[in-house]
């Protein structure tokens, strides 16, 4: 199960979240996430935007496992960017 597990656990986890600094891309806040799991790191994270005085927030979890963590969320941050460029606010959209 792992990371899916993990996304209905009710916010309860193993270990607390490390406060991440986000990368700031055309206006959008991207916080690499990556997360432990079977001894690698899961491509994770969150890509945030102030639209009309309201925080939106797009979750973003890939089925990439990395062997470090510092390679998980470069890979976080290059994927987020590139999702930024393709769909812009749309990543915010529900039901497609």
């Amino acid at each position: 199960m792992g990371w899916f597990s993990a996304l209905f656990s009710g916010g309860q986890s193993k270990q607390a979240k490390a406060t991440v600094t986000p990368t700031d891309y055309k206006g959008y806040l991207i916080y690499p996430e990556a997360t432990a799991e079977s001894g690698q790191y899961r491509v994770c994270g969150r890509i945030c935007k102030e639209i009309d005085e309201q925080v939106m927030t797009h979750h973003f979890i890939r089925s990439d496992l990395l062997g470090n963590q510092d390679d998980a969320n470069s890979l976080m941050i290059t994927k987020a960017k590139m999702m930024i460029d393709q769909n812009g606010d749309k990543i915010f959209a529900r039901g497609g």
